[in-house]
């Protein structure tokens, strides 16, 4: 039997970005994938990240409140 891998964690941070760690494949709405450095990517909520969909914390300027 193929081994089944972990199904990736999402943290949601308050006033922050969704963290999620794990296997994950992310795509543009084109359809080409994103490469990724690591297995933890952290995904902007704000709207405000310079480098979407990726967060640079931003979210801090802008007095975001993910609540």
């Amino acid at each position: 039997m193929p081994d089944i891998p972990e199904p990736p964690t999402i943290t949601t941070y308050p006033d922050g970005p969704l963290v999620i760690r794990g296997q994950v494949e992310l795509r543009t709405v084109e359809g080409q994938v994103i490469p990724q450095r690591s297995g933890t990517v952290a995904l902007c909520r704000c709207g405000h990240s310079r480098t979407k969909p990726f967060c640079d914390g931003s979210h801090k300027h802008s007095r975001f409140r993910a609540d």
